[in-house]
């Protein structure tokens, strides 16, 4: 009997969850879901309380946005990405973050160079492919990157995603043209190059890693791609979260889960006082700063598979 691939985390089910993994268990004996709730919030604590100093090579249009969410989650953002200084900087931080957003040579030098120091400390290393498949030149910028690393962990979305793992995906700009479910074998291919984390984000954001493990999260709402720099900051979330959760694969899981719901709670309070997009950027805010646990394993839906 194979375990049932479907664990949904909230606080109502997750006994069920336990007798069915127990079932599918060849051996017959009682073994815990592979992830719960439980585990997540755990790590978004983690974040409040030790405030990892994240080093964030983005790009200027998001910049502002992806400090103010990583202080709003509890982590401390610093914004550096001139060649002089980011060694020393990747050589303090607990994480790095590369977004390609707005591209300059002097920026990709300085991200090889940030990148070195961050692979020679072992401190966790996030790509955000912003773009990929845009142009050549975007194109050679994450080739190089991707060879320099590789990274930890790579999030996009699935245009952006099948870009970079060698698949002809139709990309707007910096929006997609494909959905996640699509990108998901792309992921796993890209997972398996780079020994390390892919997460597609979309509708479903789907996280896999090398070793086969795979998860889908379906939280979040519309209105998360009417603002700029969401996608941007949820990849500068992964990289708060990997600094404090040493299983890279749980910390992605572990951002995209917090933001994914922090997204439906901001929407729903601004509608019920007919506020707009512009409301909405706050409410992200302030939710990541004081969603609950209650609300977080009440609202979460995710599955696993393995």
């Amino acid at each position: 009997m194979e375990s049932p691939d479907r664990v949904r985390k909230n606080a109502g089910d997750e006994a069920d969850s336990l007798v069915l993994w127990a079932l599918g268990d060849k051996l017959g004996r009682m073994r815990k879901p592979p992830l719960t709730s439980e585990d997540l919030w755990g790590d978004v604590l983690a974040v409040r309380e030790r405030a990892p100093l994240i080093h964030n090579v983005t790009n200027f249009v998001v910049m502002n946005f992806n400090a103010n969410v990583l202080l709003a989650l509890g982590a401390s953002p610093v914004m550096a990405h001139a060649e002089e200084e980011v060694q020393d900087m990747a050589g303090i931080a607990q994480a790095l973050v590369l977004n390609i957003g707005t591209l300059e040579p002097a920026w990709i030098r300085a991200m090889k160079l940030a990148m070195g120091r961050a692979l020679q400390r072992r401190i966790p290393v996030v790509l955000d492919p912003v773009g990929a498949g845009a142009t050549a030149y975007r194109n050679q910028s994450l080739a190089e990157l991707v060879e320099a690393g590789p990274p930890t962990i790579v999030r996009g979305n699935a245009s952006e995603i099948m870009s970079v793992a060698g698949l002809a995906g139709a990309t707007r700009g910096v929006d997609s043209a494909a959905s996640s479910d699509d990108a998901v074998q792309a992921a796993r291919d890209l997972a398996q190059s780079t020994s390390g984390v892919v997460c597609v984000s979309g509708a479903d954001d789907h996280v896999v890693d090398s070793a086969g493990r795979w998860a889908t999260l379906s939280n979040g709402h519309p209105w998360m791609t009417k603002v700029t720099g969401v996608g941007c900051s949820a990849t500068a979330m992964i990289g708060a979260f990997a600094a404090v959760q040493s299983n890279p694969w749980q910390a992605t899981v572990a951002a995209m889960a917090y933001l994914g719901v922090v997204g439906e709670w901001a929407a729903q309070k601004v509608q019920a006082t007919g506020g707009g997009v512009g409301s909405y950027q706050i409410a992200l805010l302030d939710g990541l700063q004081l969603l609950d646990e209650e609300t977080f394993r009440a609202r979460l839906r995710l599955t696993v598979k393995s």
